[in-house]
């Protein structure tokens, strides 16, 4: 497994040879593994990864009836992350009441199936019905350390501070803990109804997968026909089997999803617009920073972190901007407070799709304004709406900067040499939380110079030759370039005076030489010193690479 936990691992810039010490460690981008991870953690991490991506088919178990045959087909913004996918609920309402019907094989209607005969439809006696946005599955082993007591610390079920917020929470039962174990403070889904992650695991894979498994062993019969069921499901449950390693797929996923690390933050503090965020009321529910259990057999990784998620994992009446749909003891107007680290690249927002599309300032826009004008949210929405229009363009920059990586000063999500065009325009120049410039401050010390474009030589992506040094002083050429001690007048990111790179030069120093002969040989047999594009690496390779000996021209 090493190989495959390298290879995703490497999406995540590291900290070289290039870090001064006792300097900050950038942080990794959204849909990268936590810090800190053992490399049999990081092995399991990237083999959840693998099958967090992999279909299931009728054979692995697939449906009858699912909504998608893979996790990553939701989850997609990044791996693990946000999706545009919606599900529907669908039940009756009796006099204001929501009714679950469970004639019809319960309220999620799985919109797919294996055959045409076997397709669910929502039944003409359902007069709710609901759309549901794919939720965040980020940093989940961090959101479940969180201890249950410090969640209910916030709770406040009968506005007992008059503060018009009445937070409470879900407690739930795991599907995996046995009866008579204490409830859990449920934090995941939209109404809260989940607590740990393999609980998520082992109900969506049903659900949403139709993948039977130990936690939830009993197929979904469509629409609640049995018969119907029996003629659908060829595959004897549960579907879901140990593998070789003795894991199942529910198993896979949850170390996936557990090991997932919280998106960046950039800034990670002292906007103005985080402080107008609390002042109109929003941080009563959103609530920034918590402290993840300091409990003994917690992986350390896990344990006792801070983390800024921005929920406070209550339940909230959210008035018209409720789904109509009773879930546990979620009643029909409540909805778990979301979390937002990350939302700049959530689209749609909310959890019925309604913010979609345009700019990120106009989805934010909807988004809070659809909290009012009932219930609890109703207040801080029509402050936002009382604001100027400075400073709502505030609070705006501030959610941009949840889920930019540092050095992004396009916003696109990839730091490139367009991101470097613009730090070397910002050579020398002051920075403060509320500038631009903060974007790539990577040691906030209020100006920009060559330390922040040394760490940004560990951030840029899809430049190999980021760390080249062809003049031999120690110091990468991008950040010669930013002194203005080399050239570049095409603004390649090479110096204008530095030796012609060629494909021969596997290692980039300007030279083929007997370490290029040494990646080639150690490549033999396989496409790793491929020089020739036929896919594998032999004498035909070794003759290219020969007759380009010495300098790159």
């Amino acid at each position: 497994m090493s190989h495959i936990r390298i290879s995703i691992a490497c999406a995540l810039p590291l900290l070289s040879s290039l870090a001064l010490a006792g300097d900050p460690v950038l942080q990794p981008k959204a849909g990268a593994p936590l810090l800190g991870l053992s490399d049999s953690q990081l092995d399991a991490f990237s083999a959840g990864a693998i099958s967090y991506q992999t279909p299931l088919t009728i054979a692995t178990g697939l449906g009858p009836v699912f909504n998608k045959g893979g996790c990553m087909s939701c989850h997609s913004n990044p791996l693990g992350g946000w999706g545009a996918i919606a599900v529907t609920r669908f039940g009756m309402d009796d006099k204001g009441t929501f009714i679950d019907p469970p004639e019809f094989g319960g309220s999620l209607l799985q919109a797919e199936a294996i055959s045409s005969a076997c397709r669910e439809v929502i039944p003409p006696e359902a007069t709710v019905t609901a759309t549901r946005m794919t939720n965040s599955s980020m940093a989940f082993g961090m959101i479940e350390a969180i201890p249950d007591a410090s969640i209910n610390a916030n709770a406040d079920p009968l506005d007992g501070n008059g503060d018009g917020i009445s937070g409470t929470v879900h407690w739930v039962l795991p599907l995996e803990a046995i009866a008579g174990s204490p409830l859990r403070a449920g934090r995941f889904g939209w109404k809260a109804q989940v607590a740990t992650v393999l609980t998520f695991s082992g109900d969506a894979s049903l659900n949403e997968m139709g993948l039977t498994n130990r936690l939830v062993p009993t197929e979904n019969a469509p629409n609640g026909d049995h018969v119907l069921l029996s003629q659908c499901d060829t595959i004897a449950d549960p579907e879901d089997f140990a593998d070789a390693s003795g894991k199942h797929f529910i198993d896979r996923v949850t170390d996936f999803q557990r090991y997932l690390g919280p998106p960046p933050q950039t800034p990670k503090t002292g906007m103005a617009g985080e402080v107008i965020f609390n002042a109109v009321g929003c941080a009563s529910c959103h609530i920034a920073s918590w402290t993840t259990a300091n409990t003994k057999g917690l992986e350390s990784a896990l344990r006792n972190k801070t983390i800024r998620p921005y929920s406070d994992f209550l339940l909230h009446d959210m008035g018209m901007l409720g789904d109509g749909v009773r879930q546990g003891d979620a009643s029909e107007q409540e909805i778990r407070t979301p979390t937002l680290w990350n939302l700049r690249s959530r689209d749609p927002m909310l959890h019925n799709g309604l913010a979609a599309g345009g700019p990120f300032a106009d989805r934010v826009t909807v988004a809070i304004n659809a909290h009012g004008p009932f219930g609890e949210s109703a207040a801080s929405a029509l402050a936002f709406d009382s604001l100027s229009a400075g400073d709502k363009a505030s609070l705006i920059a501030f959610l941009d900067s949840l889920g930019r990586a540092e050095f992004d000063f396009d916003g696109d999500g990839v730091r490139d040499l367009e991101d470097f065009t613009i730090l070397r325009s910002y050579a020398g120049a002051a920075s403060n939380p509320n500038l631009a410039t903060a974007i790539g401050d990577i040691d906030v010390n209020g100006v920009i110079n060559s330390i922040d474009a040394t760490y940004f030589v560990q951030a840029i992506e899809n430049f190999e030759d980021a760390a080249r040094d062809c003049n031999g002083n120690g110091i990468a050429d991008l950040v010669d370039i930013f002194a203005g001690t080399m050239p570049d007048t095409n603004g390649d990111g090479r110096g204008d005076n530095c030796p012609t790179l060629c494909v021969e030069d596997f290692n980039r120093d300007g030279i083929v030489d007997a370490a290029d002969l040494a990646v080639l040989l150690n490549g033999w047999g396989g496409a790793g010193g491929d020089l020739n594009a036929d896919g594998n690496t032999d004498a035909a390779d070794l003759a290219v690479l020969l007759n380009a000996w010495g300098n790159c021209a």
